[in-house]
This record gives structure tokens, C-alpha cells and sequence, in this order.
């Protein structure tokens, strides 16, 4: 029989205080088993597929057989990159990949959104979303969010790459960094001031990050990669996390962690493979007391649990600059045809989004050449471009040059059936006709080239206004072109043209050559024989001199000592429409420029090639005649001003690099009267005038845009890091493009610039015998001119499942800007930017109205047929 007893109220009360207090004095301490993945350093591919495989087999075993314990004592594992995964799925049954699919969805088995550890500092913003694009395909089919991503044993981080992780659902992140080949000190990268905060972007989203300070003589391996082993030839495992859990026990000891939750992420370090996991449950078993509980961490665990504890953080948003980010240099043509790839894609996805309305199949048979190019943009900016691993440097840049193929086959071979299908889908008529797309959201005034054989002279009619446009006969790498002045060209679409036989009007040259001067209606410019532009006078600025020698070097200056040594100037393709000079000059080393100016057009355009190999660090020089400029650059996602945080620029005023600024569309150097955009679509980095990795030259009015190159030596051993002498490459390709203006600086017109600079008109032949009859077409329209469209392409699973936009809202402000297709939207989702549905959308009128915080990037779901009801 069961005697009742009864409890006071005030008993109870007690009783529960008291466990709240015990609970909330206990430090909550996590161990995360992870095995750093070094792909083509540690290993080759062969080898770590291998290794994936038999990794996270083990794992589930010890999953399955530690299932029964307490929780805190269960086995888990965090693969540190989907890559693991997608191995996984290639080689197991889809009975194995289902059991790893169960673990991920119980917290057993956890992964980044990134594909392997990666370097960001050199990516474009489109680059860094698709190499996460396997991480959202997973989440859609199985049900799944991945929420952590990171960028691990490389010393710096890029602001921007906070608000991308964010909007592709990413809520946390680990940075551990590596001692080893780092040019920063190591007494500095051991004052960090807030080892946990917010990174957060420009447009206020943000991800929590753990990036403890690393320091070896005080708490081991804590900050680094490998924060579980301090020793790493020791084979006592369990002392080495005991180690790792005594030192976290005391961190809040310290006043900067005034914190009661810690934890150590990682144990393989460098090694190929690592096959623990009794001792990760032995230690946290043993380390539980009264005072502390440790569990076997997933990652995401410590997260979940430090964010709803300690839901304020301070926030860092800045640049720590670009270190082994530096490396890709060192292939710099190969990472540049990687970066054009990438920007061609926006051509390809736009032509493909537009046709696949018709012909929802027509790319099909491309679909795993697209799983190739998603997986190289994963894999290209991999961390150790120091080629000094067991994997040969030749080895390794053979690699790099196989990935820049498979992303470059899919987007060459998307972008030409795209081209020919959208050329059949309209009529053609008994004259030439051709059509000019647009793949950006603005009108467009520009040149558009369409090959052309036939018998001159001709002439060139815009079918909608049926008046002649200019234009020329042009040969490019040997082709005969027609290039016309095409105008009112709308947003996502084309307009109609046609070639007819007769004399084109007689319209003024472009520009002349007299004097050793080049005069156009908006400049005159002085081109030496050596490339280098020693003149710019802007006729727009009552004659201002836009050129000024900074320490020896002009604009568009390779390192010459005598500008004039080269060959006499060329003219190339001179008419109506366009003008090129050509300069070519073996000094410093044989190259060829090519100066292109452009009717009723600002744009300064301008093609450099190194034509040999060269094996030490070569830049293209711009130095500008501008009074005390500030410098702003496209980042990774984000547009940064060039000057420390102290100073109200982005980059951290401690612990980063100073000297290489990531170079993606454009640069721009003002003052608030005038200022210079570039528009650059191969270089990576440029260094602002005397910029040392200790020291920002802020104000100065000289770019120098790195050409290629190894940039660092091991501070260990002076060893050159990279991959040696370019890996034999013997040409090199280079395209800039100035656009002077008389105001300040504006990023929207700035990136527009850049964006029509670098996606060229797309010119073809109407082929159809049936089809559209229309003269000009637009698929989308955005109300707001400052919210650029970035990305336009049918959604992974196909067009039925809608069409994908991205877009950037390139001003500080909060923007609700109206969007709308050629038909009325029915169905619409605010997704991640891997494609992931957040929430439903309902359009108004056929429209939808958005919303966008200062400067954010956002991606929607359109459909104008009912919406499919995705995962």
C-alpha cells in the first residue's frame, strides 16, 4: 500500500529553484569529432572517396551500438563538408545512404552547407551559393536543414560571406585556424577579442560563430582545427581530451568568455583518416560530474544550446582580408576562365529560364554535366593551394585545371543550346533576321556582335522601329562579325533586328588617331607602344587629367621601365560603332593591349594577354590623378570600403590582412567630386597603393591589380606556397574596363556598369518556321532600379517547380520594390539561395511585393502556372 504524502507548495517551489540553480551553474562542455578534411593535400580523390565511405560506415556502427546510452553519451560525428555525403551517396545502396540520411535527422551525423574546407576570399558571390547547391538538393529531397557552415585553418574570412552563408540557411559557424604557412603573428592571432559573436553582413542577417582565440603555450590546440589534440603523436587519445576538456572547463576564467558553455571541435587534423569513437564517450562519461556535464557533440548541438543561453552576442561585421585565399594566384588563368565561367553562367540560366517556358526538357540531357559544374565551383577555391602535401603540386594543379573543364562544359554547353533553341522558337522571316537578349533587369544600350558571312554592303533595321541602326564589319579571332549599336534592349529578353542588303548610312568614326593621341567625343588619350595609358583627359570634367605616375607606374602599367618600347600602334575594326587600338611590347615581357572605345558610350574598354609564362608576381597598374579617394570593391556579397573599422571603413583594425583586396566586378576610387569605376573580369585580388599585410594605404589613388603569382613563403621554412610557375601556362587574359564619373561614388551604377561590361549582348539568327512573332519580348521587371537582378534559372527539379531569381538590393536602405513577369504570378516562395522553400508568398495582382534590408541579396520561387508543392 502507497502512502500519500503531502507537499507544501513552498517545498516545491524550493525544490525547483534549487535545480535550476544547480543546472544553471553547471558548465555544459561539448567534444565534436570531426576529421578536417585536407582533399588532394592528404590525399587524392580516389582516396578520400575511400575514405568518406569507410568513415561514416564506422560511424554508424557506433551509432547502432551506442544507441541504448544517455544521450550525452552517444556516438556522433560531423562531417565538415557535404562532399562527405555526396561520396557517400555515389557509392553506398540507397539503403546505406537512407541509415546516413536517419542519423543526419537524429543529430548523430551532422555536415557543413559547404562542400569541402574551402577558402572564400577569391569567389564570386554566385560561385560560393552554387558550390552549396548539393547541400539544398538533399534538403529538399529528404526533408532536411543544414545549419552550419564554415571556412576552417586559413586565417582570414570575408565579411560578406556571412550574409551568403545566412541566406542559405545557415545559422552557425566554426572558424578554427592553422599556425602553419600564416604570415600573421602569433602573439596576435591569440588576442582575439570576441570568441563568440555575431558575423554578420551588411544587410544585418547574421550566423553565430565560435572562433576562439589560438594560442599553443596557454590552451593548446583550442582556435586551431584540431582543438581535441593537443599532442598530434600522441596515441594516448583519452588524455589528449582530457586535456581539451580541462582547458574549455576554465575558459570562463578568462573576462573575454564570461560564458558557462564551451566546447572543442575537431581531432583529425591533417590526418587522411581517423577511426575514434569509444574514447570521445569514455571521456565524456568520466568528465561528468556535479559541477559539469560533457557530451559527445554533433557541433550543432553547442550551438542550439549557446544561442538560447546567451541570445546576446557582440557583433563583428568586418574583412579580415585574404591570406591562403592568396594561393589560386598562382594557376591565375585557369582561375580566371573558372570566374568567367561563372559570370557566362548568368547568360546561360537566363536563356535556359526563358526557352524552358516552351520546352520545359530542352537542357535534360545536360543535367549531369550540371552536377559536375556545381561540384567543381564546391571544390575549386579547396583550401590547400599550397601544393606541399603528399598529393604533388603538378598533381594537384592537373586537378584544378579538370575542374575548371566540367563547370566551363556545362555553362558553354548550356549557353550555345540556349542560344540555338531560343533562336528556333521565333519565326524567321525571308530577310536576316537575328535577335539581341538581354540577361540583366535594366534596359540596355549597347554593341552586339552576330557572325556574319554574307555578301556587303548591308545594312542593319531594328524591327520594332523599322529605322537603320549603325553599324560595322568586325573580325574577331579570325570570325566576321556585324556589330550594331543596339538600343532599348528590354530586361530578360530580346528585340528583333534584321540584315539587309544595301549601303549603311554614313555615320562619324568613333575616334581618331593623330599625334600619337587617340581623340573620342568624351576623351582624349595618350596609348604608348608599351600598353601603358600615360593620358586620360575626361572632356566631360572641363578637360581633367585622370593619369597621374605613382612611384613609377601609369595606368594599365605592367612594370614597363620605358613606355614607349613596342611595336607602332595598330587599328583594329574601325567604324561607326567601335574603334580598337592595338599595342604590343616584349617589355617587361611580351604582351598585347587592346584599347576599345565605343559610340555614345563612357566605357574605356580594355583587353590585356601576357603572352609567355612567368613565375614571379605581376600586376596591371592604374594609377589615377584623384585628390584623397576612398576605395569601395565588390567582396564576396557584399560592397566593402577600403579602411579600417576605426577609421569607418570594413576591415578589422586587428588580426587580418592588409595588402590584397578581393577583386569580383569592380573597384572604385572617388572622392565627392569624381572617381573611376573599374569593371575587371579575370583578377582576383588588387593591393591599394603602398598596402603592406600590416598597413592599409586608405587614401591612396593607385590600384594594382594582380595579374598572378605566389604571394606568400612559409614563415617556417621560406618555402614558395602554390602551384609552381603557373603550371607551364603560357597565356594569360586580362579584361578591364573604365568608367569615369563627375559625382561620387554610386554602387548601383557601379555594379550595373560592371554587370553590362561583363555580360555582353547575345546576338543569333532566327531559325524557326513557326514560332513567336513578336518584335521585342521581356520576362521580368523589377520596380526598383537600385534591386539588380543576380541570378535567373529554372529551379533545380525543373521549370514546373518554378523559376529561381535572386536579386541584390545595392543600396543602405530597406527597399519594397514590386516584381513581375510577362504573366501574371500565381505562385511565389521566399527561399534560401540554395532553393530551399522558407515561406509562401501570395502575389497581388499577378505580382508579389518584396522585402529587402539594406544591401541584402534575396531569392524567390515564381511560377505563373499553379505552384508545385515542394519539400
Amino acid at each position: 500500500m502507497f502512502q500519500i504524502y503531502k507537499v507544501k507548495p513552498l517545498v516545491v517551489l524550493l525544490l525547483a529553484f534549487c535545480s535550476f540553480t544547480l543546472k544553471a551553474q553547471q558548465k555544459r562542455l561539448y567534444l565534436a569529432n570531426d576529421d578536417h578534411t585536407d582533399y588532394m593535400w592528404s590525399g587524392n580523390e580516389a582516396q578520400y572517396d575511400s575514405v568518406f565511405v569507410k568513415m561514416i560506415d564506422y560511424h554508424l556502427r557506433k551509432i547502432d551500438s551506442t544507441k541504448n546510452f544517455p544521450t550525452n553519451f552517444q556516438n556522433r560525428f560531423n562531417c565538415d563538408g557535404s562532399y562527405w555525403l555526396n561520396a557517400y551517396q555515389k557509392y553506398r545502396s540507397i539503403a546505406q545512404f537512407n541509415k546516413l540520411i536517419a542519423a543526419i535527422k537524429s543529430g548523430h551525423i551532422s555536415s557543413q552547407l559547404n562542400s569541402v574546407v574551402s577558402t572564400f576570399g577569391a569567389q564570386p558571390a554566385e560561385a560560393a551559393i552554387r558550390g552549396m547547391y548539393y547541400a539544398g538538393q538533399l534538403e529538399r529531397n529528404y526533408k532536411l536543414r543544414f545549419t552550419m557552415a564554415s571556412s576552417m585553418e586559413n586565417n582570414t574570412l570575408p565579411l560578406g560571406l556571412s550574409s551568403l552563408w545566412a541566406g542559405s540557411g545557415a545559422k552557425y559557424s566554426w572558424k578554427g585556424i592553422g599556425g602553419y604557412g600564416s604570415q600573421l603573428s602569433y602573439p596576435s592571432r591569440a588576442n582575439r577579442q570576441y570568441p563568440m559573436h555575431r558575423y554578420q553582413g551588411l544587410d544585418g542577417t547574421s550566423v553565430l560563430m565560435k572562433w576562439y582565440a589560438y594560442n599553443e603555450k596557454t590552451t593548446g590546440s583550442l582556435g586551431g582545427y584540431g582543438e581535441c589534440r593537443f599532442d598530434m603523436k600522441s596515441l594516448d587519445i583519452p588524455a589528449e581530451l582530457r586535456k581539451a576538456v580541462n582547458v574549455i572547463r576554465d575558459l570562463d576564467k578568462n573576462s573575454k568568455y564570461p560564458y558557462k558553455i564551451a566546447g572543442a571541435f575537431g581531432y583529425g587534423h591533417d590526418n587522411l583518416q581517423t577511426f575514434i569513437a569509444d574514447p570521445f564517450i569514455e571521456v565524456a562519461k568520466a568528465e561528468t560530474n556535479a559541477t559539469q556535464t560533457v557530451r559527445v557533440s554533433n557541433e550543432e548541438d553547442f550551438f542550439m544550446d549557446f544561442d538560447k543561453t546567451y541570445p546576446k552576442l557582440p557583433i563583428r561585421s568586418v574583412s579580415y582580408g585574404n591570406e591562403w585565399d592568396l594561393l589560386c594566384a598562382s594557376m591565375n588563368e585557369t582561375t580566371a576562365e573558372v570566374r568567367r565561367a561563372t559570370e557566362k553562367l548568368r547568360s546561360a540560366e537566363a536563356l535556359s529560364a526563358l526557352v524552358s517556358l516552351t520546352q520545359p526538357n530542352f537542357a535534360d540531357q545536360l543535367l549531369p554535366s550540371r552536377k559536375l559544374a556545381w561540384d567543381a565551383l564546391g571544390l575549386y577555391w579547396e583550401h590547400n593551394w599550397t601544393g606541399d602535401g603528399p598529393v604533388n603540386n603538378k598533381v594537384r594543379g592537373l586537378w584544378q585545371v579538370k575542374l575548371k573543364e566540367n563547370l566551363k562544359s556545362y555553362v558553354d554547353s548550356l549557353y550555345d543550346l540556349g542560344v540555338k533553341t531560343l533562336g528556333n522558337q521565333l519565326q524567321k522571316t525571308k530577310d536576316d533576321r537575328f535577335y539581341v537578349f538581354n540577361p540583366l533587369s535594366f534596359i540596355r544600350n549597347d554593341i552586339a556582335d552576330i557572325p556574319y558571312k554574307g555578301t556587303e554592303p548591308v545594312k542593319v533595321i531594328d524591327v520594332s522601329t523599322q529605322l537603320e541602326v549603325p553599324s560595322q564589319s568586325i573580325t574577331k579571332q579570325g570570325i566576321s562579325y556585324l556589330r550594331i549599336l543596339a538600343e532599348n534592349i528590354p530586361s530578360v529578353g530580346y528585340k528583333l533586328f534584321e540584315i539587309r542588303k544595301g549601303a549603311a548610312k554614313n555615320y562619324l568614326p568613333v575616334a581618331t588617331l593623330k599625334n600619337g593621341y587617340i581623340d573620342h567625343v568624351n576623351y582624349k588619350i595618350k596609348l604608348t607602344q608599351s600598353g601603358v595609358i600615360t593620358e586620360i583627359v575626361d572632356k566631360k570634367a572641363n578637360n581633367k587629367s585622370l593619369v597621374k605616375q605613382i612611384d613609377g607606374k601609369y595606368l594599365n602599367d605592367l612594370g614597363v621601365v620605358d613606355v614607349n618600347i613596342g611595336q607602332p600602334l595598330q587599328i583594329e575594326n574601325a567604324g561607326p560603332v567601335s574603334v580598337t587600338f592595338k599595342a604590343v611590347s616584349s617589355h617587361p615581357l611580351l604582351h598585347t593591349v587592346r584599347l576599345t572605345l565605343y559610340a555614345l558610350d563612357t566605357k574605356i574598354e580594355i583587353e590585356n594577354s601576357i603572352d609567355t609564362n612567368f613565375k614571379d608576381n605581376k600586376t596591371w597598374a592604374f594609377s589615377f590623378n584623384i585628390d584623397h579617394p576612398t576605395t569601395r570593391h565588390e567582396e564576396v556579397g557584399a560592397v566593402l570600403t577600403v579602411k579600417k573599422e576605426s577609421n569607418g571603413g570594413h576591415y578589422a583594425d586587428q588580426i587580418a590582412r592588409y595588402d590584397w583586396q578581393t577583386f569580383n566586378h569592380f573597384a572604385d576610387l572617388s572622392n565627392a567630386d569624381h572617381g573611376v569605376t573599374i569593371s575587371n573580369v579575370d583578377c582576383s585580388f588588387f593591393k591599394l597603393g603602398k598596402s603592406r599585410m600590416d598597413s592599409l594605404d586608405e587614401s591612396s589613388s593607385q590600384l594594382q591589380a594582380l595579374a598572378g603569382g605566389r604571394i606568400d613563403k612559409k614563415v617556417e621554412d621560406n618555402g614558395v606556397l602554390g602551384i609552381h610557375d603557373q603550371l607551364g601556362q603560357q597565356n594569360f587574359n586580362y579584361h578591364f574596363a573604365l568608367f569615369p564619373h563627375q559625382d561620387k561614388f554610386n554602387a548601383t551604377r557601379a555594379m550595373k556598369l560592371s554587370l553590362a561590361h561583363q555580360n555582353p549582348l547575345t546576338a543569333a539568327f532566327v531559325t524557326g518556321l513557326k514560332g513567336s512573332q513578336g518584335n521585342s519580348f521581356s520576362l521580368l521587371n523589377i520596380s526598383d532600379a537600385n534591386v539588380l537582378l543576380w541570378s535567373i534559372k529554372p529551379a533545380e527539379e525543373g521549370i514546373k517547380n518554378g523559376i529561381i531569381t535572386r536579386f541584390w538590393n545595392m543600396k543602405p536602405d530597406l527597399l519594397q520594390p514590386t516584381l513581375s513577369f510577362n504573366k501574371p504570378i500565381i505562385g511565389a516562395w521566399k527561399t534560401s539561395h540554395i532553393e530551399t522553400n522558407q515561406f509562401l508568398i501570395k502575389p497581388v495582382n499577378g505580382k508579389i511585393k518584396t522585402v529587402f534590408n539594406p544591401h541584402q541579396i534575396n531569392t524567390y520561387r515564381l511560377t505563373s502556372i499553379p505552384i508545385i508543392k515542394t519539400k
